[in-house]
């Protein structure tokens, strides 16, 4: 058959991912601090968006909220605030369907920034080397929290003199992460100084030697043979020790009696010391500050044994378009391009806002039915927590798949059980025996990890025995799987529980 280019004329339907869209999906994915963030940065390039002041107080609860039935039967698919309808109004029917067979949206790039070398400078250099300046910037430098890698430095800046070798010590303290530990290999930083690996050597030794003690360790028995030189407590025994905290990890009294040379009673004491150690010693120092998580929607149960169920204000950004001003700057245009920028500006302020609210309707839509698969936890616990995945929420709601695992990544819920994420509610199915209800699998984690908290110290549960016990209690489930659980809680394992209660002198975890 010969090969001859021809035309061919055919139709198909596609989907054109337009910016509005991908920015619809990206919303969706976002936690409130991210979502916070976005809204700031559009608030800056948006001049008709603005923040709707809240003019009244909040309401109370019981006014915002209808309630769920605890019955599947007579719980509602539909949204159960009283905020829907107003919602709805304002939405239109542009928007139901925006998420169903959306791509993932693609990753941004980030430019790779070049190695550098800061000026070393004075201990004052950062902030500007006088007290004749701003008297509000000195006083912030006066509050602002030090962070290890500024008092790395400026001990360097005190303790060596060689220009060049201060250029090494600051490559070295700029591989130091947060914990104190040496993040980079030296040979790695001799390489890209182009000296010798020797000076590198010699210069981390000066730098372990700075306070905090322990700090540009390269592992955790570098770290505590450091602070036990500064204690003149690393004797040949302790030098043993350290270099075998695998066997201090597993309690193997009798193997490390017999590395250390002495008895049971030194080997209690020499634990000891190392646990009065700093693990982590730069962990004491100013470092990314601990976000509380704050929940996106709210959870209590109502007087007759139906859900309350509210979105958290607090995590939804009220934008407003400001209509006033798009029409008097409109009238004031003097060319195509300007007029070009306002009409984006109100598409663009337009879609946000409808885009915002249909993020809110769509957590509010994932939620409820969360709450209605697995009423069991909330009314009586972790283990009545039911196996549930995606699929199952969304053809309860009509959304996708992918839609659901945006709405439920980066969300919390609160109730009186504490605070979780949406993901949390998301298991793993372990066949029941017989012709019962199927497990969840983080149900089956709580009752092994009940088991071994209940076992007797005489009569450590080995991993079968566990297996005997959950079968018995209607659980069809593997060895090697209670095993991952097992190890997946942190649980040890029967031998290493048994020699941790048979040597109380070690302590526990």
């Amino acid at each position: 058959m010969a090969m001859m280019p021809r035309m061919e004329l055919r139709q198909g339907q596609s989907l054109v991912m337009t910016p509005q869209l991908l920015q619809a999906i990206k919303l969706l994915q976002l936690s409130h601090l991210e979502l916070r963030n976005f809204v700031e940065g559009e608030l800056e390039r948006n001049p008709l968006l603005e923040r709707e002041e809240a003019a009244d107080p909040p309401a109370r609860p019981d006014e915002t909220q209808e309630p769920l039935a605890a019955d599947p039967e007579s719980f509602s698919r539909a949204e159960s605030l009283n905020t829907q309808e107003g919602m709805e109004g304002r939405l239109g029917t542009g928007l139901d369907n925006v998420f169903q067979s959306e791509q993932p949206a693609p990753a941004r790039s980030e430019a790779a920034g070049a190695d550098s070398l800061p000026i070393v400078g004075g201990a004052y250099g950062a902030a500007g080397g006088s007290f004749d300046g701003d008297p509000e910037g000195f006083e912030m430098s006066l509050t602002a929290e030090l962070s290890l890698h500024d008092h790395l430095v400026a001990q360097l800046d005190l303790a060596v003199a060689d220009p060049a070798e201060r250029i090494i010590g600051r490559h070295i303290i700029d591989a130091v992460d947060e914990g104190g530990y040496l993040s980079e290999p030296l040979a790695e930083i001799a390489l890209r100084l182009g000296i010798a690996l020797g000076r590198v050597e010699a210069m981390l030794g000066v730098v372990q030697g700075f306070d905090p003690s322990g700090v540009a360790a390269r592992d955790l028995a570098e770290c505590l043979a450091i602070q036990l030189r500064d204690r003149d407590r690393f004797d040949p025994a302790m030098q043993a020790l350290v270099a075998n905290l695998p066997l201090v990890a597993r309690r193997d009294v009798a193997a490390l009696k017999r590395l250390c040379g002495v008895d049971e009673e030194d080997i209690a004491e020499m634990v000891a010391e190392i646990r009065r150690l700093d693990p982590k010693p730069g962990r004491a120092f100013g470092g990314a500050a601990a976000e509380t998580v704050v929940p996106d929607v709210f959870i209590r149960a109502a007087p007759d044994g139906s859900w309350l169920i509210d979105l958290n204000p607090d995590t939804l950004p009220r934008l407003l378009v400001n209509q006033t001003y798009h029409a008097r700057v409109s009238r004031a245009v003097r060319n195509e391009a300007e007029k070009a920028f306002i009409a984006e500006c109100l598409q663009n302020a337009n879609w946000l806002t409808r885009s915002l609210e249909q993020r809110a309707r769509t957590i509010l839509k994932v939620a409820s039915e969360i709450v209605r698969q697995q009423d069991g936890f909330f009314a009586h616990g972790v283990e009545h927590l039911r196996p549930l995945n995606l699929k199952t929420v969304a053809d309860a709601i009509g959304m996708h798949e992918s839609t659901v695992s945006r709405v439920t990544s980066n969300k919390y819920l609160t109730c009186s059980r504490g605070v979780f994420e949406m993901k949390y509610f998301f298991s793993a199915a372990i066949a029941a025996t017989g012709h019962g209800e199927a497990h969840s699998a983080e149900a089956v984690r709580f009752r092994i990890r009940q088991m071994i908290e209940e076992e007797n110290p005489a009569a450590v549960l080995s991993d079968d025995a566990i297996v005997t016990r959950l079968k018995a209690g209607g659980i069809d489930i593997a060895r090697r799987t209670v095993a991952k659980y097992r190890e997946s809680l942190r649980i040890p394992s029967s031998m290493e529980r048994r020699r941790e209660k048979a040597a109380p002198a070690l302590g526990g975890r």
